[in-house]
């Protein structure tokens, strides 16, 4: 997806550290490197000394609401950390993690990044007995099933978060804190990434390999599906909380919420990128004279087609770096202006050329259309789309904000009305086969494309039509 009018958000990134000085600055960079996965919020639980949880958290980016002042007062070698975009519960400081809860037999906490489907299910379940929630997220729910039964408190936390976990659907990984050790868990579909790595003598848990790289740790491994890892002072320990088990990750981690330095399950994602550009070019061959990507994500697949094609890969769309978050659109005048201020045509470039623009993914289609406005404005002759994903048709019920069924432009429009309304001289989208081809898997949640959930979605059809989700 482009930096025009973002389309599609993931909602969050997960980071831990366990038994490193100063964890708390190092989960700050971690996060700063997972930014791209939240931008609404972030926050910071550690351990101090005295075995307490300390917490900063705040709305903004990591390097607003993380400043030094508030990170020199997180002191201890264990910290958890968390970035968000909102996703069920909606925005708001109660909504911001890592969650922070006080119990009689000791206090942890909570960051979680994906979605429960069964959330609604889950919470009239607990508020029936007397559970009172702090926010309206669904993260909160698995402290309260942890925490169900009092007759249990002296048992292993293990097994109580075991039941706690099998009593949830949808994708997630979770970090739990306490004051001893980390519970690193993966919804047992393999929906969302989670990643195990070394420093030093401790280690670090990420939503994304690309943060390990950045504070030095090596990777040790991905957590498996259903898997429960247990970080504390006697190292790794394994537990799995489900023997159902599968590897459906989440296609668009792929395609775009991660960053290109990340490995997702042994797979480069700029290789895998690269791969679908070349798969698309095999796909849907154009006959033009440049490539160009639609910055950032699609520049990797630009690259695959244009080195398949034999194409001159070209810089025809440049984007500026320094746009703020919240630049303000008043009218609709300005407003093209902000668009052109985000990402502007290299007039010498495309001017008088067939161009081949390559896109990772359509949603709504406004941003699609905006590019391809501004590339013949700056004298395109033909403008030929080529999207390295198949057609988005159907929402996602995991953490990804994909629109409801009314706006996702392919949903309800022939390929024939989609390329009118985008006035481009031709398109075309990559196969569904070409996305295994690319990550050399055998599965994947393609839901958003083909409607294939891989969990049951506890509502009707009708209901989810009514909230203008079909």
């Amino acid at each position: 997806m482009n930096c025009l009018d973002r389309e599609i958000h993931e909602e969050c990134g997960v980071f831990g550290i366990y038994g490193v000085p100063d964890a708390a600055g190092l989960v700050y960079y971690g996060l700063h490197s997972l930014q791209h996965r939240g931008q609404e919020g972030c926050g910071i639980v550690s351990r101090t000394s005295e075995g307490t949880l300390k917490r900063v958290k705040g709305e903004g980016l990591v390097t607003e609401v993380i400043t030094s002042g508030k990170l020199a007062t997180l002191e201890g070698n264990m910290a958890i950390g968390h970035v968000r975009y909102s996703t069920t519960g909606g925005g708001g400081i109660e909504n911001v993690q890592p969650f922070l809860f006080q119990h009689n037999t000791g206090d942890f906490a909570l960051a979680h990044n994906g979605n429960l489907v069964n959330s609604m299910q889950l919470r009239r379940y607990l508020e029936d007995r007397g559970s009172l929630f702090q926010s309206s997220s669904d993260s909160e729910i698995l402290a309260h099933l942890i925490r169900k039964d009092p007759k249990e408190r002296k048992r292993p936390r293990i097994l109580a978060i075991k039941e706690a976990l099998n009593m949830i659907e949808g994708a997630f990984a979770f970090l739990i804190m306490t004051k001893n050790r980390i519970y690193a868990c993966r919804d047992k579909h393999g929906l969302r990434p989670l990643s195990i790595g070394r420093l030093g003598d401790g280690y670090v848990v990420s939503s994304e390999t690309c943060a390990l790289d950045v504070i030095g740790a090596t990777f040790v491994r991905d957590i498996l599906p259903g898997e429960i890892v247990t970080i504390d002072h006697q190292g790794l320990r394994s537990n799995f909380y489900s023997d159902f088990r599968h590897n459906y990750m989440c296609a668009m981690e792929y395609i775009y919420f991660a960053r290109p330095d990340s490995d997702i399950e042994q797979c480069n994602v700029h290789n895998f990128r690269k791969t679908t550009g070349r798969l698309l070019y095999k796909e849907a061959p154009a006959d033009a004279d440049i490539v160009v990507g639609v910055p950032d994500s699609s520049l990797s697949a630009a690259m695959g087609y244009a080195e398949a094609s034999g194409l001159p890969y070209e810089m025809g769309l440049i984007k500026n770096k320094y746009i703020g978050r919240t630049f303000i659109q008043p009218s609709q005048e300005l407003r093209e202006k902000g668009v052109k201020m985000k990402v502007s045509a290299v007039k010498t470039i495309v001017s008088g050329k067939r161009v081949v623009l390559i896109d990772d993914s359509v949603v709504r289609g406004t941003t699609s259309r905006r590019i391809v406005k501004m590339l013949r404005e700056a004298g395109a002759k033909e403008v030929h789309l080529r999207i390295a994903s198949p057609q988005i048709k159907r929402p996602c019920f995991y953490g990804v904000d994909i629109s409801t069924y009314e706006e996702l432009l392919c949903a309800h429009k022939s390929l024939e009305e989609v390329k009118q309304m985008l006035d481009v001289d031709s398109i075309a989208f990559l196969s569904e086969q070409a996305l295994y081809e690319a990550g050399k898997r055998e599965e994947l949640c393609l839901a958003c494309f083909n409607g294939n959930y891989p969990t049951y979605l506890y509502q009707s059809i009708e209901e989810a039509n009514k909230d203008g989700k079909f």
